[in-house]
């Protein structure tokens, strides 16, 4: 059997009447940036969220970069965020001018608020908490660590929409919530497309214009801002697919369950979640010692599995400048040698989670 880590294709197909249908209406309207699509996937989007305002960007980068810029941050600014996370985290930061910090996480992957508040300085403006492998990240730590320190919490949402932390959803907490609608995501695109969350108004008339040149309409402009607006062809096949999302919510978080019950007896590290917290798997990580054997052993089966991430965000080349160094973050990098994503889509059959089961079963028992 063969068990591919993702099969976006798969997702089209079961729904290729209802996308065709919504892509040939933005076809015939002739209205492809911003409009009437955008704005009702945007108002759709800030209900799921809980929150008053959503608004679509082109990237989830770009939600990052946007919502640092709304909080005046900039040259000779600190912003602490995880290293463990996808570099665009990171990267966001360091393309408005202010300095990457970096905290260790715990065994969750989330950021661990105490490493938070001891990497604080004079020049720290902001924390941005990721939810990482969409489990919610420990809210209540770190916005009462944010309101001491009168630091702004920005939440980076990519991987976790829909996700909850004490009956709220994610992309609520903080000043802003940067969600990613790239394929790889659990509500995703045709391609790229990206959300910011907020509850404050003057942060989201900002961004209205900042998204947009700095537009205050069609002929005057107020500052310079960006080009980072969601297509509408993007937001109407969206506007399909969330119909869906809580259909497909459950199937991640049931195929998560399967794992759970078939693999707790051996000797690996599951994901879980308290029963505060309400994670949407994105990604299903199993932490073992012989994660490279086992990933051997699972491609030999027809069994396709990814590392997230293999080099922590500290130790790439591009971080060089910041002088950080292998041992500055433990957890983290433990992690990097123990990780193993299993595939975890809602498209996958009983069977096939069966198979995956049944096979790092067998690697076990073979050892």
């Amino acid at each position: 059997m063969k068990v591919p880590y993702i099969n976006l294709g798969l997702q089209h197909a079961n729904l290729m009447n209802e996308l065709l249908a919504a892509t040939g209406k933005i076809l015939g309207s002739g209205q492809f940036i911003l409009g009437d699509e955008v704005s009702k996937f945007e108002n759709r989007f800030s209900q799921l969220c809980q929150t008053r305002y959503a608004l679509g960007v082109a990237n989830g980068t770009d939600a990052l970069i946007l919502s640092l810029k709304a909080l005046g941050i900039s040259i000779g600014d600190e912003v602490i965020t995880a290293p463990n996370s996808f570099l665009a985290s990171a990267s966001a930061i360091a393309l408005t001018g202010a300095t990457p910090v970096f905290a260790d996480v715990r065994s969750d992957f989330n950021l661990d608020p105490e490493k938070v508040e001891k990497a604080i300085t004079k020049k720290t403006k902001a924390v941005i908490a990721v939810h990482l492998t969409g489990r919610p990240a420990p809210m209540d730590e770190l916005l009462s660590l944010s309101q001491k320190h009168k630091l702004a919490l920005i939440e980076d949402c990519a991987q976790a929409v829909g996700a909850e932390y004490k009956g709220k959803r994610t992309g609520g907490f903080g000043i802003t919530g940067c969600f990613s609608l790239h394929p790889l995501k659990n509500l995703a695109a045709a391609g790229d497309g990206g959300v910011i969350t907020t509850n404050d108004e003057s942060i989201y008339k900002y961004l209205l214009k900042a998204r947009n040149h700095g537009l205050k309409n069609r002929d005057e402009c107020e500052f310079w801002g960006y080009n980072s607006r969601l297509d509408s062809l993007q937001a109407a096949l969206l506007n399909v697919k969330l119909d869906y999302l809580d259909k497909w919510t459950g199937r991640r978080r049931e195929i998560a369950r399967f794992y759970h019950d078939k693999l707790q007896s051996l000797h690996i590290a599951l994901p879980g979640e308290k029963p505060h917290e309400k994670a949407v798997y994105h990604t299903y990580i199993i932490q073992c010692d012989e994660r490279d054997a086992l990933k051997e052993h699972l491609a030999a089966k027809g069994i396709e599995t990814k590392i997230h991430y293999p080099v922590p965000i500290h130790l790439q080349e591009a971080a060089k400048y910041l002088g950080y160094r292998k041992g500055d973050f433990p957890v983290t990098e433990k992690q990097t040698e123990t990780i193993l994503s299993l595939p975890v889509y809602p498209e996958l059959t009983k069977e096939e989670v069966g198979y995956v089961a049944d096979s790092i079963i067998e690697f076990y028992n073979k050892k």
